[in-house]
């Protein structure tokens, strides 16, 4: 449009005032344009007011006309409505040279009026976006704003509700767990009583201790279980310190080598140096002791149960491997869920009740690590990985 109304001006300045008025006509387009030159040439290619033939000009404005944006040159065309005359204008800077200052504030506020149209429209996503990120981290509370009467607002209560039956569903197996823990509690108490008043026996002696061992032992997984559950229900209660894995995992061993023994097998630790994280020691104890004493459970005679304690990438990993049978691989993903037990250990009496392996995840996942197995070949290859 500048050009077309430029090159009627200049033909109308020549045609009217002569070379004068075209001088004048073609120095305001310099000023405006901020052209290094500008000239009017007539049908045969020649400048009206020089006499010299451009016709090389002349032919780019018959191209220019029908491709306006050619960024090989810095030459611009117009050829006049009549088809008599050609304005031709040569500008070095020839990018956005039709823009004036005023233009310039215009782009601005648009531009500013769009990024604040953007933000409003993507703030339902930033804060939905927020809200499953805090719901994935664990906060069960996070909610996202479903105020808007759109497709985004739809999308808000559907997250929500999910959010919503998500809580409700750990809740009541958190509720269910602790129920359960405090209910047998009082039986085994009793239990424990019992045994204490039948020791007077002793005839069957034997049999009593084997009793308490049982009883003592489900009275401690019932005490990791509350600990757990209650710890998942306020993170707060996490008794976060600085401490050395290394020595926990050497204590650790020293404490489950007299198990060891008696099974018929060795524990082999290899540890490198120091590791030091922050965590909460007697559940990260609890967690590591579940899974070395399930190899060792497992473990055949004359064998040994291997444990590896490695540093690097910002992770320390613990190993865990016996040479037993190992497990179908169909239930690795299941090998860390509440009483699951593998279908052919059910009835062996060296099997648990399913619940260690279980303990040792959940605290394990409070510590924001990782717990998984994998079948060796032959034997189990428990690790954890924990942010050190």
């Amino acid at each position: 449009m500048l050009l077309s109304l430029e090159t009627r001006e200049a033909a109308h300045a020549w045609e009217t005032g002569g070379a004068a008025e075209l001088r004048g006509a073609l120095q305001r387009l310099r000023e405006v344009t901020h052209a290094s030159d500008a000239m009017l040439l007539d049908r045969n290619g020649v400048d009206v007011l020089t006499g010299q033939s451009h016709s090389g000009m002349r032919e780019y404005a018959e191209g220019f006309v029908h491709s306006p944006l050619s960024f090989q040159s810095h030459l611009f065309a117009r050829k006049s409505s009549d088809g008599r005359y050609y304005l031709i204008m040569v500008r070095e800077n020839w990018f956005f040279w039709f823009l004036q200052p005023a233009h310039f504030l215009v782009i601005g506020l648009a531009v500013m009026l769009c990024y604040a149209l953007a933000r409003y429209l993507t703030a339902p996503l930033r804060q939905l976006r927020s809200a499953v990120d805090r719901l994935g981290r664990g906060d069960l509370t996070a909610r996202a704003e479903a105020s808007r009467h759109d497709e985004l607002g739809d999308l808000a209560a559907s997250f929500n509700r999910m959010a919503d039956h998500i809580q409700t569903l750990l809740a009541a197996e958190r509720r269910l767990l602790f129920d359960i823990s405090h209910e047998l509690r009082s039986p085994l108490a009793r239990l424990s009583v019992a045994v204490e008043l039948a020791r007077t026996d002793e005839a069957g002696a034997p049999s009593l201790d084997r009793i308490q061992r049982e009883a003592d032992r489900l009275n401690s997984l019932i005490r990791q279980m509350l600990e757990v559950t209650r710890t998942e229900g306020e993170p707060s209660r996490l008794k976060m310190e600085h401490l050395r894995l290394d020595e926990l995992v050497h204590g650790l061993v020293d404490d489950c080598s007299i198990e060891a023994q008696a099974l018929g097998c060795v524990l082999d630790l290899a540890a490198s140096a120091s590791v030091t994280l922050d965590g909460d020691s007697e559940l990260l104890r609890r967690a590591i002791e579940n899974v070395v004493r399930n190899a060792i459970r497992y473990a055949p005679e004359d064998s040994k149960v291997e444990v590896t304690l490695e540093n690097g990438g910002g992770w320390a990993k613990i190993k865990v491997r016996d040479y037993g049978p190992g497990v179908p691989e169909e239930a690795l993903p299941r090998l860390f869920d509440p009483f699951y037990r593998v279908e052919q250990d059910r009835d062996r009496k060296s099997g648990g009740v399913g619940l260690g392996l279980s303990i040792a995840r959940r605290a394990v996942e409070l510590h924001r690590g990782k717990l998984k197995a994998s079948n060796a070949s032959p034997g189990l290859l428990v690790e954890i990985d924990l942010p050190v």
